[in-house]
């Protein structure tokens, strides 16, 4: 009888439960829905108000400002200066050339004629022509100068902007005048895509198991270009690799996190992506990236102050989840993400959105990574170039004299103390020098001696390279 009365009881009050709990859920929930809506429609106010002030001040401006002013104009100035207002040098509103300028670099490729050129005194030389490509289809060849573009001349123009000239819309002719020794000719040529190579490899000299393999960005193919090359070094030999990303400033995500798994055990963490909430996204080594792919030889990675972003991602999933030695100098230190939205105008947006993490958890901004063994080029490897427009001669004291000096004693032309003075000493060893290298022996440093200089200069610092040397020793 106890346990019966006690039952009905129970159900009673578990049903008067149900109805107040309900009731509870219901008032307490309402509240909570209504809360939100609240603070969305504070902040949907909010927001009106400040479109509300923009759009003043762009009307003012549009219909008083003293001189006519083109709409375009005020609505890219209000796009860029909100986005330089987060003070973030990642994040910015780029126009439609800048934009293509982008997906060129993502793409690995990038539409033109296919010849690689250099600025020469003020003259636009050819380097190559690249092969298979409109410019060697056309028969340009090494060291032919261009003169003209659509019949305009572009002596004196700069390297950016000959080369925004050359190229173009894919299909589209371009018409230069060339310079081959004595003769000058036209050829009009059709633009097409040309493909970038990234990734560079080859056996050391005298060490046949070892693989050097040079990345120069991280484009959409980077990781395909890697993966093969590596297959081709194995081939002929190789066991060991040197991984070298120097001077690469970064690029796509995805490609670091598939080349980076080749050398990572799986499950192990390739790296850590955080949120503005806190909250981590890892991503960990295994077949989804490799493709089942592993190099499981002794690697080194070699880094300088130029290495980035998607570089700086790889170096440090390869130091802290595989052991691999990094050698060289310490890294750029870029630890944000960066996103884009395309607009219907061919205009973008570029943001960061992310902070990323390496696998242990460090945020290198601003820090970037730390060799575990120092070596470096050569000091004046470091050296920016020397101006070409001038002629520098004796008696003349300036800044780009003194690079000149440095130059110059780097190849054992002896010109005296690098102070900026265009001594006699000077004068000595840039005859000296330009006797050496069949140069008109003036002694005055004129465009062509410049040239030359900074040509042998850039040979020997490849032939002096510590860091390299220094990861031969270390697999070896």
């Amino acid at each position: 009888m106890f346990k019966q009365k006690k039952t009905k009881s129970a159900k009673r009050f578990g049903w008067l439960a149900i109805i107040i709990s309900s009731l509870t859920c219901f008032i307490v929930g309402g509240g909570i829905v209504f809360l939100f809506m609240n603070h969305q429609l504070q902040e949907a106010e909010a927001t009106n108000q400040s479109l509300g002030k923009i759009s003043t001040v762009y009307s003012a401006l549009y219909n008083n400002y003293y001189k006519k002013v083109s709409r375009t104009k005020l609505v890219n100035g209000a796009l860029t200066g909100m986005v330089n207002s987060l003070g973030d040098p990642f994040s910015e509103y780029m126009s439609k050339s800048e934009t293509e300028s982008l997906s060129n670099t993502i793409s690995s490729s990038f539409t033109g004629i296919g010849a690689e050129v250099q600025k020469s005194g003020s003259h636009i030389e050819i380097i190559s022509p690249i092969k298979g490509t409109p410019a060697e289809k056309a028969g340009l060849k090494a060291r032919d100068i261009i003169e003209k573009i659509n019949n305009k001349s572009i002596n004196g123009y700069s390297l950016n902007k000959a080369v925004s000239l050359i190229r173009g819309k894919k299909g589209t002719n371009v018409t230069l005048t060339i310079k081959r020794g004595s003769e000058t000719f036209t050829k009009t040529i059709k633009r097409d895509t040309i493909p970038v190579k990234t990734v560079n490899g080859k056996i050391v000299k005298d060490h046949p198991t070892v693989g050097y393999v040079q990345v120069s960005t991280f484009s959409e193919n980077t990781a395909k270009e890697f993966k093969a090359e590596l297959k081709n070094l194995q081939k002929k030999g190789a066991k060991s690799f040197i991984i070298d990303m120097r001077d690469n400033p970064g690029g796509l995500m995805d490609q670091a996190l598939k080349m980076s798994s080749i050398f990572v055990k799986n499950n192990k963490v390739l790296l850590r992506v955080q949120q503005r909430t806190g909250a981590q996204q890892v991503y960990r080594a295994g077949k989804k990236f490799d493709g089942g792919y592993k190099i499981k030889g002794k690697t080194v990675v070699l880094i300088n102050s130029g290495s980035a972003s998607a570089a700086e991602i790889f170096s440090a999933a390869l130091h802290q989840s595989a052991g691999d030695q990094l050698i060289g100098t310490k890294s750029y230190g870029k630890g944000t993400v960066q996103n884009t939205m395309p607009f219907n105008d061919q205009t973008e947006l570029k943001m960061t959105i992310a902070k990323w993490l390496t696998p242990n958890g460090d945020w290198i901004n601003h820090k970037g990574l730390q060799p575990t063994i120092k070596a470096d080029y050569p000091s004046y490897a470091y050296q920016t170039a020397i101006d070409t427009k001038k002629t520098y001669q004796q008696g003349q004291v300036s800044g780009q004299i003194k690079k000149l000096q440095i130059l110059l004693n780097a190849l054992n032309y002896n010109s005296g103390q690098a102070n900026g003075y265009f001594s006699d000493q000077t004068v000595a060893a840039v005859k000296k020098f330009q006797q050496a290298n069949g140069l008109n022996a003036t002694g005055q440093s004129d465009a062509q001696t410049v040239n030359k200089l900074e040509e042998k200069i850039a040979a020997q610092i490849s032939q002096h390279d510590d860091a390299y040397q220094t990861a031969i020793k270390a697999l070896n």
